[in-house]
């Protein structure tokens, strides 16, 4: 039996940050980040459920049994440092220097779950539920992180109504972005088997190189589409190209591209697949040989369109921020992704100008900034939902 809210206390969202931060949690490593937040989450009343896959941690919890249920989504995962020796302050010892929080995951994201947390901790227990979705499988290759959760939690008929990702969304100053939306991603490893020969005797080799750039060039003489409601343009591009051939009189046997597209809405993932293979094929008739394509998709496009959800949003980043954010679906992938299967979904965190870089960094008001608008959207967003 979940026992009763705990009455609204404060907690330090710039303490917490830098409690995360010091558990180094590459990608697929743990150290104890979860356990961390589980902690304080049980402190505030909240049902916790780890749901591990493989070897990757992820937190559920929940506070109320009620709907609405609105879900605060993020990761606890990191990227790697890099040359440690190129940072000013250990990326792991979460310095505070002139008012600015050094170490890495100081803003993609450890501190926005620590401001979700702080904002639920300051807000009297709403009538509805109130919840995470935590992995920390967002920076890898994302196969046992939230989309698995979100399959165990549609299996169990657990219903998420809305869900916020604490992303870093925001571009120039806090607030000035969110995102209704993302373009979905698909990667096509292309290989090119031929026959190895000498160049003075093409009659008996096959080169596979020309086979691999007419296919190339079918791919990117197509226009994908001249954008979508909302969306930039879908774009195709050669990621690698690789021969491996180091001798000059020699025709190599094998030839391999990769290539990924970012797209739109006007696009299923399925769709551009089988027209990548089809290309593949046509370019490779009457070839001795064989052209070979793997696909993979990583994500649909989705859109979440403006409406009673992304209104409360917007009007609780203005009146914490002053600011009334773009709603734009600009940027790479997300869990978002795989949250849309559940509920509409939308980003908003800190700004994401120093993730993933070396001194990644925030001025730890925002965070304080962000915690606020938290508590602002949690207060709205029930106003707004509850029955």
């Amino acid at each position: 039996m979940t026992s009763p809210a705990p009455e609204p206390v404060s907690i330090d969202p710039v303490d917490l940050a830098q409690a995360l931060i010091r558990r180094p949690s590459v990608t697929p490593a743990d150290e104890g980040a979860m356990d961390l937040l589980e902690r304080q989450l049980d402190a505030l009343g909240f049902t916790c459920r780890r749901m591990k896959f493989g070897e990757i941690e992820n937190l559920y919890a929940r506070r109320g049994t009620a709907r609405p249920n609105l879900c605060f989504a993020g990761h606890t995962d990191v990227v790697p440092v890099g040359d440690d020796a190129a940072w000013t302050a250990g990326p792991f010892e979460a310095q505070i220097r002139d008012g600015v929080l050094y170490g890495r995951g100081a803003v993609d994201m450890k501190s926005a779950i620590a401001a979700f947390v702080a904002a639920v901790a300051a807000s009297p227990q709403p009538a509805g539920s109130i919840s995470f979705l935590i992995t920390g499988d967002e920076e890898g290759v994302a196969e046992d992180g939230t989309v698995k959760v979100v399959e165990a939690l549609a299996a169990e008929g657990e219903i998420i109504d809305h869900c916020i990702v604490g992303e870093p969304t925001s571009a120039s100053l806090l607030g000035d972005m969110v995102k209704i939306g993302r373009r979905g991603s698909i990667n096509a490893w292309i290989t090119v088997e031929g026959q190895q020969g000498h160049v003075a005797y093409p009659h008996r080799a096959a080169n596979p190189i020309p086979v691999l750039v007419s296919i190339l060039s079918r791919l990117q003489s197509r226009v994908l589409d001249e954008g979508y409601e909302g969306f930039q343009p879908s774009n195709l591009e050669v990621t690698t190209i690789d021969v491996g051939n180091t001798a000059t009189n020699v025709i190599p046997s094998t030839a391999r591209a990769r290539v990924n597209i970012r797209f739109n809405p006007a696009h299923k993932g399925a769709d551009l697949q089988a027209w990548i293979e089809g290309e593949c094929a046509a370019a490779g008739e009457g070839f001795k040989a064989r052209a070979d394509v793997m696909c993979k998709i990583s994500g649909e496009a989705f859109l979440t369109k403006p409406g009673p959800f992304t209104e409360v949003i917007v009007a609780a980043v203005e009146e914490a921020t002053g600011r009334v954010p773009e709603l734009s679906t600009t940027g790479g992938t997300s869990d978002a992704r795989f949250i849309r299967s559940l509920c509409p979904v939308v980003e908003f965190g800190l700004v994401g100008s120093t993730m993933h870089q070396v001194d990644e960094r925030v001025p730890v008001q925002e965070i304080r900034d962000l915690a606020k608008a938290y508590e602002a959207l949690i207060r709205r967003y029930f106003e707004a939902f509850a029955v």
